[in-house]
């Protein structure tokens, strides 16, 4: 399928690694421009001149999503190097899961400013660019969000608040052209997987099959990062263009909640 990306800004947080970096190859596949953005200077040098290899018209930004001046520059870095933006994934996150009884309200606020505060703060500063041509935004969000476990705090808290971003903005900015979707993610291939396992000393391919295993995913297995990359790239398209204000599990049917 002709995705219809090619031209297309699309800005993506946490871009460096994992889902992120998945998103960025299959962009670039598509023709689409990219600006991504992460803390770790290293990852993305490596992963700009694997997209530059590529032929991708990429920029790369070392910010902070937490800092609102770092979330700024890099928003005015792609309308410094395109004119435009067209996209929007707010990708940034990790694992922050524990009972209520272990956290602390810095928990709470740290987990809150990197995956809620943030969103919306990109968001607010795209929204007028994302709305001159009809943009999309995708929020990746866990499906603790919807079907929270015990000791799941303060993850699915925040998740769940993500949710409530994603449906509420997408009623305000949906006649603007603006479609707001979120992807919900279950277990699957990442950066902090991969570092876990070698923190370990385990084979990473030994780590995924243990954890399809521990967790009863209906489809036997972990899910790849290009899985995501592709449902994302389609909710980010022209061709999902009736789709917005709804959350997708990509989860191998984990979830108990549709």
């Amino acid at each position: 399928m002709e995705l219809e990306l090619g031209g297309k800004t699309v800005l993506v947080t946490g871009g460096s690694d994992g889902l992120g970096r998945a998103l960025c190859h299959r962009l670039v596949a598509e023709g689409a421009k990219v600006a991504f953005c992460g803390r770790n200077a290293g990852r993305l040098e490596a992963t700009r001149a694997a997209l530059e290899a590529e032929g991708g018209d990429v920029v790369a930004v070392t910010a902070d999503v937490t800092r609102p001046d770092d979330i700024a520059r890099f928003v005015e870095t792609a309308l410094e190097r395109w004119g435009r933006i067209d996209g929007l994934v707010n990708n940034a996150g990790k694992s922050a899961a524990k009972p209520l009884a272990d956290t602390t309200d810095e928990d709470f606020d740290g987990d809150l400013s990197l995956k809620l505060y943030a969103a919306a703060r990109l968001c607010r500063l795209t929204l007028e660019h994302l709305a001159a041509d009809g943009g999309s935004i995708v929020n990746v969000l866990a499906i603790g969000g919807k079907a929270p476990g015990a000791g799941s705090m303060p993850t699915s808290v925040s998740r769940a608040a993500g949710m409530a971003l994603t449906k509420a903005l997408s009623k305000e900015v949906g006649p603007r052209n603006v479609r707001v979707n979120a992807v919900l993610i279950g277990l699957v291939e990442s950066g902090q997987w991969d570092r876990l396992a070698a923190a370990s000393g385990t084979p990473v391919e030994q780590l995924y099959e243990t954890m399809a295993k521990n967790s009863g995913i209906p489809l036997g297995r972990v899910g790849r990062a290009e899985e995501f990359a592709d449902l994302a790239a389609f909710l980010l398209s022209p061709r999902a263009g009736y789709v917005s204000g709804t959350a997708i599990n990509l989860d191998g049917g984990l979830c108990a909640v549709v």
